[in-house]
């Protein structure tokens, strides 16, 4: 294996270039399943192999821009992109990503960059697990109590939908109406985040789609993907600038996140609502203790259990879609055979 040892030429980081690609691979599959860049699993999985944080952050950011721009395409075919409400978000969360990123800068001068930001990974990871799991306990709660099928567990939104501070703004394709105000707070706050973590907001923009604006599970993920592109754009300018993007990890990890992201968005067609809550949960939850591991000391056993939460949860899609896709084929033929 160590034929594919390289040496990145910016970072001077020495790593497997194998394992880039099976990461690309495995995060094209889950980023484009979940509606995320997947950058939540990718910078605490850089730094586990060794990239120092603030390059880990950066190099993601710009591989997840690259990444989400196929995804957001095929998500638009299915029409599951409310471009409307991602050109709201967004605006606001370019400010956030900026303030975010000068954050990690003054932390790197002070030599704290990469304990302070894993441990806030840990935080939200734990924050975003639970309320995964809470949301999906409660509407196995209604479920049985013999609610209507679309009524949703978590009813967030229906009370910030009362916050008429003007203007409103009509979402097609979301099926909302609210104050212009209730986007905007969102996009800013999850771009700050975004800046800091380096996570182009996938990991908080598809709950707070869901749980805050109302949006259907599977816009949210269309129109999370169309936000994280542009948002990932000027995040990768912005680190680019700054000199803490490895390019060559980069286009190694494209390579294997093109045709992973693919098969993620063909997934959603499949295995939709509850289902992807549920699977995004469990991913949190093993991302979270990896990133535990990692600050502790625990290297190894940190990059075991990333790798092989990743990989189990992208062949569980992989599974779902061919499983969807025979059932779909064999409707169609027995609906021509009844012709």
């Amino acid at each position: 294996m160590d034929f594919f040892t390289i040496t990145l030429p910016i970072s001077g980081v020495e790593i497997n270039a194998l394992l880039l690609v099976l990461l690309g691979v495995a995060v094209g599959v889950l980023g484009g399943f979940f509606g995320m860049g997947g950058a939540w699993m990718v910078t605490p999985a850089l730094n586990i192999f060794g990239f120092p944080m603030p390059f880990a952050v950066g190099t993601d950011l710009c591989h997840m821009a690259g990444k989400s721009i196929i995804s957001t395409r095929r998500h638009a075919k299915f029409g599951n992109v409310d471009m409307k409400l991602g050109f709201i978000m967004l605006a606001f969360d370019v400010v956030g990503i900026e303030i975010g990123a000068r954050v990690v800068m003054f932390l790197e001068k002070l030599g704290l960059a990469g304990p302070v930001i894993r441990w806030v990974y840990v935080v939200f990871l734990a924050l975003i697990g639970i309320l995964v799991f809470y949301d999906f306990y409660k509407k196995q709660q209604l479920d049985k109590a013999g609610a209507d099928e679309a009524q949703s567990a978590i009813t967030w939104h229906e009370t910030l939908h009362k916050i008429k501070i003007p203007p409103m703004v009509k979402l097609p394709v979301a099926g909302v109406e609210c104050s212009l105000w209730l986007p905007a707070s969102v996009g800013f706050m999850v771009g700050l985040l975004a800046g800091f973590l380096g996570i182009g907001g996938g990991l908080l923009m598809m709950p707070a789609l869901v749980y805050l604006i109302g949006c259907p599970t599977f816009v949210a993920v269309g129109t999370d993907l169309f936000t994280i592109m542009l948002a990932g754009l000027y995040g990768a300018f912005t680190y680019g600038v700054k000199g803490r993007i490895e390019l060559l990890a980069v286009l190694i990890m494209l390579a294997g996140a093109a045709p992973g992201a693919q098969i993620g968005t063909i997934a959603t067609k499949y295995i939709r609502g509850y289902g992807i809550r549920l699977m995004f949960g469990v991913t949190v939850i093993c991302a979270m203790a990896s990133v535990i591991l990692k600050q502790v000391g625990w290297g190894g056993a940190a990059s075991w259990v990333i790798m092989t939460a990743v990989s189990i949860m992208t062949l569980v899609v992989i599974v779902g879609m061919f499983k969807g896709a025979a059932q779909e084929l064999r409707a169609k033929r027995l609906s021509h055979e009844g012709h």
